[in-house]
């Protein structure tokens, strides 16, 4: 028992905390932690780091490190590394989807997958652009993932969700000169802010205001702030002062919990929370160069001595501590683990593992235990406290004492329900094969039933460890919707934009993989293959779904000579010469042609396979480079996907496809395709056909309101409040509206304003539509 407590460091009489390693790391940093950015996902999540601007790296390439030119990521498997090769990075911070997001100087944001796979951009605005970025904070709120930034000129911008953008530019604090001592963002009232200090005043910025605030009971002697830090549930704020002083309370700063002096006047390079949920103990972790210190409502603080520079990354129940070496979390210690371990403990769970050790040695103290528990009635507190007691443990052999001293306690009972007992059983083998170094997501029991068991098979498949969501979905006997079909429906997906291996394989793989298994959609996979520009193994996956083959051969079933020539022309055979081979083609197809109109189906006749007729002497042309089965559209934007513009420019001309179509085509192809400079460039190549709206449109459907708002300003003034308010930009939607002195328009636009955000913009456009109404 004292052995077990060996390592638990007492704050004050009642709380515990405790220290534990969790990996050895394997990144190979030959840097300090404090010469790189290093930024680590909550809920056990990935780790990424990068070299600071200026700082000299000393790794060899056989050594991977945090390199001037790279991301080095650790949370997968194998861990990654991408060069970096874009501006001058200020910020690096986690989405709650585990999404990299990489803040720059110029307020450009990009967004990486986990692998260090770059997804997309955004920007944070002009403003932020033509005074850059001094300091960026990645914050996490009801609303999803948002980016706060200080400007150059000494402005705050906000998005409180990065996926539906609208920035937000908070009023100017008086006489600010430099750049703040310290700030941070609070979610309050459903309203995000921003609190900052400048010396001993605290300002806080919300939509519309500047105000000063004071903290309570805070000592005279405090000085000027230097440090702030809110809890991970945003409930709870602490600030540190040159005089040593760390004061805490609650974020709305009408609270106080404590006050504690450090003794240690230099600000400390982390201060961050660690408090578990429903805790009556309130306490943070302060971390200088080679201290830690633990603080909270006690005149005791906990030390310890650090061997390396360290990075703090505060999680719902604890903290982890990062270093070049090692991967530890600190964390406080459960009344249910205290109760068992505490040395010379009476509890009822205490007496209950003792009984079960001494019954293992076939001691007849087993009894004397176990006697003194049910004379107290207390044996269902016991068996209950040894289970929700495992669930706390990191270690399987700890975790096994205890669900057998549970187990050993229910023998004696008569109707002690069974459920409580097999759902822990069920979430250790879990959260054990998920903490294996192999996986390495380190997730605590109380993060992980925060989390969800669904959000953690989501997070295995965006690491592409398909084989142990699965098991793990078969483990818990998921529904068959909620669990295998959606992973195997994602590994399909994530198979078909492998490029080494061929459409054949592929399309066989996927097939003998997900069969017949309900609730597959093959049309999304295809769909998926189609946008990596893999036409053909698009056709050849909706082809492997023998349910969607059957329905399209019932539209022949009436006519036997076209389905024979067709299913010969969907596999067809290859041929000696190329010439030969396509010849063969256009005239199997013009016999299916043939027989379409005598079996008088027009429709057939006219649409895909005359297309497939025409079609054919083209792709001949092409040197056989696409697929047969696609469409002259198809075809075209197959081209551009891939690249070959000149190429599809000859098909537009050659089939004399309308502009209108083509134009559409086109820009819908380049944006899938990413492409944006090219789409830049054509709608400047000469006046759109249909106009500068699409455009909007299609980079607003493909998340980049960035590359859509360069076409706003363009679109006719009919179109234009459609287009600002599609990228986000309410003021210039007003603004339009109220020129055009349309009261639909001003009516659409209110219907997008917030009350809580957009305040003066809704009374300023229900002005001008009282005036519209006069008239």
């Amino acid at each position: 028992m004292d052995c077990y407590t060996a390592n638990w460091n007492p704050l004050g009489e009642e709380t515990f905390y405790r220290k534990l390693e969790l990996y050895s790391m394997e990144w190979g940093l030959r840097e300090d932690l404090r010469d790189c950015v290093v930024a680590a996902a909550p809920y056990g999540g990935p780790i990424v780091s990068k070299l600071r601007t200026g700082c000299q790296s000393s790794a060899t390439a056989a050594e991977p490190s945090c390199v001037p030119g790279g991301l080095w990521a650790l949370g997968v498997t194998p861990p990654c590394r991408s060069q970096w090769k874009s501006g001058r990075l200020v910020h690096l911070g986690w989405t709650a989807g585990e999404d990299l997001l990489c803040i720059q100087e110029d307020g450009t944001v990009l967004v990486y997958n986990l692998f260090c796979e770059f997804k997309r951009h955004f920007s944070m605005g002009n403003e932020v652009l033509q005074n850059h970025v001094l300091e960026a904070q990645v914050f996490h709120t009801e609303f999803g993932t948002g980016v706060a930034i200080l400007t150059g000129a000494l402005r705050f911008s906000l998005a409180t969700n990065i996926d539906d953008l609208k920035l937000r530019r908070l009023p100017e604090v008086p006489g600010l000169q430099k750049p703040p001592a310290c700030w941070a963002v609070l979610s309050q009232d459903r309203v995000t802010v921003v609190l900052l200090a400048v010396g001993q005043e605290l300002f806080l910025l919300d939509n519309t205001s500047c105000s000063v605030v004071s903290p309570p009971g805070l000592s005279p002697s405090a000085g000027p702030f230097l440090h702030m830090a809110v809890s991970f549930t945003h409930r709870h704020l602490a600030l540190f002062s040159d005089s040593g002083t760390v004061w805490m309370g609650t974020a709305s700063l009408k609270e106080k919990f404590c006050e504690f002096n450090t003794g240690i006047r230099s600000p400390p390079r982390q201060m961050v929370w660690c408090t578990r949920p429903r805790s009556r103990q309130r306490a943070v972790v302060l971390a200088w160069e080679r201290q830690l210190m633990v603080v909270g409502n006690s005149s005791e603080c906990i030390r310890f001595v650090l061997d390396e520079d360290s990075h703090l990354v505060p999680e719902l129940d604890g903290v982890r501590i990062l270093s070049r070496t090692c991967h530890e979390f600190l964390h406080e210690i459960p009344e249910a683990s205290q109760e068992i371990f505490r040395i010379a403990s009476m509890a009822p769970g205490a007496l209950l593992l003792e009984a079960q050790k001494e019954y293992e040695k076939e001691s007849q103290k087993a009894d004397e235990y176990l006697r003194e528990i049910r004379e107290q009635q207390l044996l269902p507190e016991a068996v209950g406290q040894c289970i929700e007691a495992a669930g706390y443990e990191h270690e399987p052999e700890t975790q096994k004492s205890l669900l057998r001293a549970a187990s050993f306690g229910k023998c004696f009972l008569d109707k002690f329900p069974p459920e409580g007992f097999v759902r822990m059983c069920q979430d250790l083998r879990v959260l054990n094969a998920i903490r294996d170094y192999q996986i390495g997501i380190p997730l605590t029991f109380t993060q992980y039933k925060q989390l969800t068991i669904e959000v953690l098979l989501d997070r295995l498949v965006l690491r592409r460890l398909y084989p142990l969501a699965i098991r793990i979905c078969e483990f818990l006997r998921l529904p068959e919707m909620q669990g295998v079909s959606r992973i195997l429906a994602h590994w399909a997906c994530y198979k078909v934009q492998q490029k080494d291996k061929s459409d054949e394989e592929v399309a066989q793989a996927i097939n003998q993989k997900l069969g017949d298994t309900a609730g597959i959609s093959y049309s999304d996979i295809a769909t998926r293959a189609y946008d990596c520009g893999r036409a053909e193994l698009a056709i050849k996956v909706a082809q492997g779904n023998e349910l969607n083959r059957g329905s399209f051969f019932m539209t022949l079933q009436n006519q036997p000579v076209a389905l024979s020539l067709y299913r010969q022309v969907g596999t067809p055979k290859t041929p000696e010469h190329p010439k030969a081979r396509i010849e063969g083609r256009v005239a199997a197809l013009q016999n299916a042609l043939d027989e379409f109109y005598k079996a008088k189906n027009d429709f057939a006749a006219k649409g895909d396979t005359r297309d497939k007729v025409t079609l054919s002497w083209g792709q001949g042309w092409l040197g056989g480079l696409l697929g047969w089965d696609l469409s002259l559209h198809d075809t075209v934007a197959t081209l551009i996907l891939d690249g070959h513009h000149k190429r599809a420019e000859q098909l537009y001309r050659d089939f004399r496809i309308p502009d209108k179509r083509y134009w559409w085509l086109k820009i819908n192809a380049l944006a899938t395709r990413g492409d944006w400079e090219e789409m830049e460039k054509f709608s400047k190549s000469k006046k759109s056909p249909i106009g500068y709206l699409p455009f909007v449109e299609v980079a607003v459907k493909h998340h980049n309101r960035y590359e859509a708002k360069k076409y706003a300003p363009r679109v006719p003034p009919e179109q234009r409040v459609r287009a600002f308010v599609l990228v986000g930009d309410l003021e210039q939607a007003a603004e339009a509206a109220i020129e055009r002195k349309s009261e639909a328009e001003m009516s659409l636009v209110l219907a997008r304003c917030s009350a809580g955000t957009d305040g003066a913009l809704a009374e300023k456009l229900n002005r001008a539509r009282a005036q519209l109404l006069k008239k």
